[in-house]
């Protein structure tokens, strides 16, 4: 019995290691001749202008602490992020804002409106200039593809087939 149960301890621990993945990136990437500092920090500035710093967090490609101009959009800090990856919900975008006075603010807006507008009038929602130490926030969950859902029925599988396995020949 103790080997029965050591053998499912045992399959199922390794069965866990199908779902890791390599992602093969560079954090940090190069502009105008200067290497940025690892670590999830980006160093965009102009030395001629003045330069805030903002944070970006969520399902982009590059998160992180971003050094940049003070004219910077969100789109622009988008883009300088990677843009946002597949898992992405572009219909939540938020901004976390601390005031002067030390109260917290916080803007939604949902990009795909900019993306699918036919006029550039966006009267809905609009989106806010960024400032020195905002937040911008693009939230997102995991989907789960064919091949996903295809490796975890094949893990379960396997791991059934052994037991079975096991069980007719003790």
């Amino acid at each position: 019995m103790k080997k029965l149960l050591l053998l499912i301890m045992v399959s199922i621990f390794f069965s866990s290691f199908t779902f890791a993945q390599v992602k093969d990136y560079e954090l940090g990437s190069r502009f105008n001749g200067r290497n940025n500092a690892q670590g999830g920090y980006f160093d965009y500035s102009e030395p001629l202008s003045i330069n805030i710093k903002v944070s970006v967090w969520g399902f982009v490609k590059y998160p992180g602490r971003y050094f940049v101009p003070i004219n910077t959009t969100v789109t622009d800090l988008l883009s300088l992020a990677g843009g946002p990856t597949d898992d992405a919900h572009l219909e939540d975008l938020r901004i976390y804002r601390v005031l002067k006075d030390g109260t917290n603010e916080l803007h939604t807006f949902s990009y795909n409106d900019l993306l699918w507008s036919d006029s550039l009038e966006f009267s809905q929602r609009q989106i806010p200039n960024l400032i020195a130490s905002d937040v911008l926030v693009i939230p997102g969950s995991p989907r789960l593809y064919f091949k996903d859902w295809a490796s975890l029925a094949l893990s379960v599988i396997s791991v059934l087939i052994s037991l079975s396995i096991l069980i007719l020949r003790i």
